[in-house]
């Protein structure tokens, strides 16, 4: 399984913290899309900046 993470939101105005989990997830700005293997260290990255991204699962 993996998870096609695409980031929606600005980093403008956002902690630091979440800038990097985007940049460590890959994503440099909106519209941006990366697909990832579906592991608990993505999970919680992408959990963590749940708010400026969309997720969907795709095999």
């Amino acid at each position: 399984m993996r998870l096609k993470v695409e980031q929606n939101k600005s980093t403008i105005g956002c902690r630091v913290n979440h800038r990097e989990t985007l940049r460590t997830l890959g994503l440099k700005r909106i519209g941006d899309v990366v697909v990832k293997e579906d592991r608990p260290e993505i999970r919680g990255m992408v959990h963590a900046v749940r708010h400026m991204v969309t997720v969907e699962e795709v095999d």
